[in-house]
Order: structure tokens, then C-alpha cells, then sequence
């Protein structure tokens, strides 16, 4: 792994909002993989602790069922933390669409909150994720940090306000803030279920349920599909990157484009499934392509970004494929 040789002083102690989250309860696992002591908060409104099961009676991991919404939670989560990994959040485009005053309570709101416990508990590094979605409709390829668009939903307004933010407390307070502007990350223990799942692992369960998937569109969108494990090595990088480089937010991808036609037929042959997809008009507020330069997060924070497209597919079908929930029995 392009983290796993890190160092942090020996007695760190990790705060992951959202850790019982797909993307969270991977960054729990890796950081007490490594040695290091783990706390989880999250209020299980999108979570789940099946995510954490494997390790919840760890030494170092402590759970915290609680609201980021609710800043005395915050205070007490970050209360002798160094390093505060802020994934909480609600996602999808569609959704936010639907619900924007929640969103903005919870992705705005909530975030602030966290940004001001841990500058009050003096945290040495808040790193928090951003989103693709900031770039809106921004036509050129591939994505550059610094040439946003016109923001398309609800949702990516609180990522771009979270960064506007994430610079307010850098400038002001000198708390080390890093936004990481995920690109449509997927891997082991991502929700398959719900209208607002991600494509991936929907259409893996569908096909293995020999149900019919939907693709929004013609499938001739393109997203440039971003492994696990190069959101935890970015975040664990964060961790360690200069002072001079914080208050800025940072592309988090492979760097490579896949379209979801694509995506979906390779899908259908790895399962051994021959199923014509159903198409539907495309969803209000989703961007048509999708592909990050990431130099600045090479070059500022180290990033490596190993992980392609391929080589995590067959990580996650593997994962999909073991997991009891995801076939009907």
C-alpha cells in the first residue's frame, strides 16, 4: 500500500467522522491496521455498524454514536484528537436536489462544527472531503484545481462552501485545514441498496440478483472511478503535508476516465451475466464527464494515487461476492 510505511508519533489519536461509512470504516481500519489509536463518530443515519464489526473491540478503536449537527458532540469527539479525518456527510446529487434545507444543516453546519472543535481542542491537522461535484458545469478536461464552473445542485454547494470555509480557518485561526475533492470513489463495504446508491455496487448486486440495472442517460458519461485505497493514502498523506500547502482543497483521483456503458459490460462479463441494461432519461443536476489532474496533490502532499480502475474492480467484485447481503438468499 502507498500508506502503510507512514509514520505518526506513536501515541496519535485519529478522529473519523462518518467512520462507520463506507468510506470512513475503510480509513478506521487502515489507521488501526497501522497502529494507531481510532475514534469513530458517527450518528448511523447513513452508517452502518456492520461497517465496523470487524474491528469495534480493538483496544484503540472507541465508537461515538452522535450528531455532527450538535456541537457539543464535536467538542467532546475532538477532545485530545491530533488528527480529525471529517467524512460525515450526506451525499447525492438527486437527493440534495430534493432536500436542501437538510443539507445545508448537515454538510454546511455540521462541518463548521467540527472545523470549530478542533480548533478550539487544537487539533494539529482537519482534513475533510470535498467533492468533484464543486467543478459543476465546467466543460474542460481534465479537472483543474482552481477553474470551477457554475455548481449544479445543492450538494455541491456545501462542498464548495465547506472549502471556503476550510480557507476561512486557515487564514484566521492557523488551524491546518485540507479539502480532498473526491472522484467517484468505490470499494469494499459502499451501500449497493437505496434509490441514491452509487452505480458500482447497484449494478454488481442487481446482476448478481439477475435483476435488470438502469443506466441514467446514454451511458456514454464518463467518471473517473477512484479506489479506496487511494482516498486512504491521500487522507494519511494529509495528515503529514506541510503547513505552506494547507487551506487548499486538492483533486483526489486516479487520473483515468471510464465510461459507464463501459463500466457496465464489464461488470455484466466479470459476473458471467449476458443482461441488456434498461436506459432512462439522465438526473437533473448530474455532470456529463468527469476526469481530475491531479499534479497539485503529487506534487504538495505526495500523493500517488496507485490504485487504477482495474485493478480495484476486481478487488470490490471480489468483496461483493463474499458479502452474505449482497445476494438474496
Amino acid at each position: 500500500m502507498a500508506y502503510e510505511h507512514l509514520v505518526f508519533p506513536k501515541d496519535s489519536v485519529f478522529l473519523v467522522t462518518g467512520g462507520a461509512g463506507f468510506i470512513g470504516s475503510n480509513l478506521c481500519e487502515a489507521i488501526l491496521r497501522m497502529g494507531y489509536v481510532v475514534r469513530c463518530l458517527d450518528d448511523l443515519s447513513t452508517g452502518f455498524l456492520k461497517n465496523i464489526k470487524d474491528f469495534k473491540d480493538d483496544p484503540n478503536f472507541t465508537f461515538i454514536k452522535g450528531d455532527i449537527k450538535d456541537f457539543d458532540t464535536c467538542i467532546k469527539a475532538t477532545k485530545g484528537v491530533d488528527f480529525v479525518l471529517h467524512q460525515a456527510a450526506w451525499g447525492s446529487v438527486p437527493r440534495s436536489i430534493e432536500m436542501p434545507i437538510f443539507y445545508e444543516q448537515n454538510n454546511v453546519m455540521g462541518t463548521l462544527n467540527m472545523m470549530e472543535a478542533a480548533r478550539q481542542n487544537k487539533a494539529k491537522k482537519f482534513v475533510y472531503a470535498s467533492s468533484s461535484s464543486v467543478y459543476g458545469d465546467e466543460p474542460n478536461l481534465p479537472k483543474k484545481e482552481g477553474s470551477e464552473g457554475n455548481l449544479l445542485s445543492p450538494y455541491a454547494l456545501t462542498k464548495r462552501t465547506n472549502e471556503e470555509y476550510g480557507k476561512l480557518y486557515y487564514k484566521l485561526y492557523g488551524l491546518d485545514t485540507y479539502g480532498l475533492r473526491y472522484f467517484n470513489v468505490f470499494g469494499k463495504r459502499q451501500n449497493p441498496d437505496g434509490a441514491y446508491a452509487a452505480v458500482i455496487p447497484k449494478w454488481i448486486k442487481q446482476l448478481m440478483n439477475d435483476e435488470i440495472p438502469v443506466i441514467h442517460g446514454d451511458g456514454r458519461q464518463s467518471r473517473d472511478f477512484t479506489y479506496i485505497e487511494n482516498v486512504i493514502e491521500a487522507n494519511l498523506k494529509a495528515c503529514l503535508a506541510s503547513s505552506e500547502v494547507a487551506g487548499q482543497a486538492y483533486n483526489i483521483a486516479y487520473g483515468g476516465r471510464e465510461y459507464l456503458i463501459d463500466i457496465y459490460w464489464t461488470l455484466t462479463k466479470a459476473l458471467g451475466k449476458d443482461v441488456q441494461p434498461t436506459f432512462v432519461p439522465e438526473r437533473l443536476g448530474d455532470i456529463k464527464h468527469s476526469n481530475a489532474d491531479i499534479f497539485q496533490a503529487q506534487q504538495l502532499l505526495g500523493y500517488e494515487g496507485q490504485w487504477g480502475f482495474e485493478m480495484g474492480i476486481r478487488e470490490a467484485i471480489e468483496w461483493y461476492f463474499a458479502d452474505e447481503s449482497v445476494v438474496r438468499k
